[in-house]
């Protein structure tokens, strides 16, 4: 999908910040509009690098509160997963507030695999077994606050935090009017009622929170293997069960799910009935999401009806089955 909050540069400018950046111009350009936030290009740069741009929405540009800064997470994040074993698209070069396009970009090495959204490979089960392990590699990296921070939705606790992350984007709604299967004092009850199960949390973990196929990357010569996980800027420090929304989305985590199977081998993980509740609270969070931005960004309607109708069932289903749970936890 394309969006009205991505920027726009032409060639020359182009250019201009790769030879800023790296020393080196560009030879051929093509626009990537798959994404949601950001412009991104790939480039063919004149010393016979291949590279991805990333650019951020200008700062005067309508944005989500969580979305502040989102490549500055994105940095951050794609530098700890290389620590922690995990593949990722190598960061090359980072840039924030640049003095000339008043935002922030990032230079990723290009990748030369392709697209698990666009293949159906032979052994997609041991791949998925395989993207469990590296999932549980960088859900293992910890920090020292949850939330968002490079938003400043932030908590000392995950509870704190989360209840933070749910309010700054229904928050979002008074500037963006979004169709809700509850109106949105309720919806923030649901959550807050529930939210007793996330004192279980006591560690902000990193979570990647967008792991799905268009987002992972194969290599396909020889036996298929995972490339690269990409795009970390949904990304966030807190509930590692979160990581499973994605993967598995407007859907269910089944026990007999290779991805669970091979984030096990990694670090233990019980599917217990407050956990279950945890991962309702986040399919809800990711659901209203979907809904929310669409505000900002103003999508085409032929492109986004199909999204829009399965977040908008996924969260009912959510916050009936989360009422319910809050009701059983009190009975």
């Amino acid at each position: 999908m394309d969006s009205r909050t991505k920027r726009r540069l032409a060639p020359a400018e182009l250019d201009a910040l790769t030879r800023r950046a790296l020393g080196t111009g560009v030879t051929t350009s093509t626009e990537l509009t798959d994404g949601y936030a950001n412009a991104v290009w790939r480039l063919a740069l004149d010393d016979g690098r291949e590279v991805v741009l990333k650019l951020s929405p200008h700062p005067d540009l309508d944005q989500l509160s969580y979305e502040r800064n989102l490549l500055r997470m994105e940095a951050a994040a794609i530098e700890l997963a290389t620590g922690a074993g995990v593949p990722v698209a190598p960061l090359v070069h980072a840039c924030f507030d640049d003095p000339v396009l008043g935002g922030d970009y990032l230079v990723l090495a290009a990748l030369d695999g392709v697209s698990w959204n666009e293949t159906k490979p032979d052994g997609e089960d041991a791949l998925r077994r395989e993207l469990g392990r590296h999932l549980a590699r960088f859900n293992a990296v910890t920090g020292e606050v949850f939330g968002y921070p490079h938003a400043g939705i932030v908590g000392e606790t995950w509870r704190e935090a989360f209840l933070a992350m749910v309010a700054a984007l229904l928050g979002d709604t008074e500037r963006y009017p979004t169709p809700l299967p509850r109106p949105v004092e309720e919806i923030m009850a649901v959550f807050e009622d529930a939210a007793p199960v996330l004192d279980e949390v006591t560690t902000p973990h990193l979570v990647h929170f967008d792991v799905w196929v268009g987002n992972v990357f194969l290599d396909l010569r020889g036996t298929p293997r995972i490339q690269a996980i990409i795009d970390h800027e949904r990304a966030f420090w807190g509930d590692p069960i979160a990581e499973f929304v994605t993967p598995t989305i407007f859907g269910e985590l089944r026990e007999d799910d290779p991805l669970l199977a091979g984030y096990r081998e990694v670090t233990p993980l019980e599917l217990t009935p407050a956990a279950l509740t945890r991962l309702d609270l986040y399919r809800a969070y990711l659901s209203l999401i979907l809904l929310v931005e669409n505000g900002p960004r103003q999508y085409p309607e032929d492109e986004y009806a199909r999204l829009r109708d399965g977040a908008t069932r996924s969260l009912t289903a959510m916050l009936d089955r989360l009422v319910r749970s809050s009701l059983g936890a009190r009975g």
